[in-house]
């Protein structure tokens, strides 16, 4: 039994595998040490991994003391199952390498856009089992937040649905952002087929339900892609 935990600023989540299944996730908004312990017990896990991109927060280390198999401490030094080609790996935040690690797992040698929908959003490109790279965009929150805090009079607005063209500053606003990142969305997915005419583009992170239903595009949602990336990196190791 594997533990793989994604530890994010405002919640932490655990998944467990058996045998390269995922049987069970939960997910933590604070550290209670007596909640992890009592996942411990039920699960049993041989082997953890944990990946943690918080300041906030340091994760209970000591609760994984007596594991029989080994504990893994997500870093840019860790091996990993593909050749990363990042300028700067120090700097790659662990969760979009996780999410490409799992993308790979699940579609090997094929070339791969990973689109991760979180506070910021992330186009990851990986082919032929190589990691070359990819962008990072403003996420759906923070769009809607820093037009109502860099003006003086646009509203506080939230996602929804809203016809293509607003008839009123909410509509203007929420159409405006959730149009804007679904083109930017096709674009990428183009972009990257012009390329590679048989990529798979698979979508993930906390928004990943909401743009599936918006984009024309052929896309895989796949919201615990994080956690089967950090459990091919516990196989990989273990």
């Amino acid at each position: 039994m594997n533990l793989a935990i994604d530890q994010g600023n405002s919640s932490t989540k655990f998944g467990f595998f058996d045998k390269g299944k995922l049987i069970a996730t939960y997910k933590l908004v604070f550290l209670d040490k007596e909640e992890i312990s009592k996942l411990l017990t039920r699960h049993q896990p041989d082997n953890v991994i944990i990946s943690s991109v918080s300041d906030k927060t340091e994760f209970p280390v000591d609760l994984f003391h007596d594991i029989p198999g080994k504990l893994i401490i997500f870093d840019h030094q860790t091996p990993i199952p593909l050749k990363n080609n990042y300028k700067t790996p120090e700097t790659l935040g662990k969760d979009r390498l996780a999410a490409v690690i799992g993308a790979a797992a699940m579609y090997p040698g094929e070339p791969i856009l990973v689109i991760d929908a979180g506070t910021a959003i992330t186009f990851d490109i990986c082919n032929d089992n190589i990691y070359y790279g990819g962008n990072i965009s403003p996420g759906l929150k923070m769009r809607f937040d820093a037009l109502h805090q860099q003006t003086s009079r646009l509203p506080q607005t939230s996602p929804g649905s809203s016809p293509f063209w607003g008839t009123s500053t909410p509509e203007a606003i929420r159409s405006g952002v959730q149009n804007s990142l679904v083109m930017e969305f096709e674009a990428y997915i183009n972009k990257v087929k012009e390329q590679y005419p048989n990529a798979k583009t698979i979508l993930t992170g906390g928004d990943a339900d909401f743009f599936v239903n918006y984009t024309k595009s052929i896309i895989f949602a796949q919201p615990n892609l994080v956690l089967s990336g950090l459990n091919r990196i516990i196989e990989y190791n273990a």
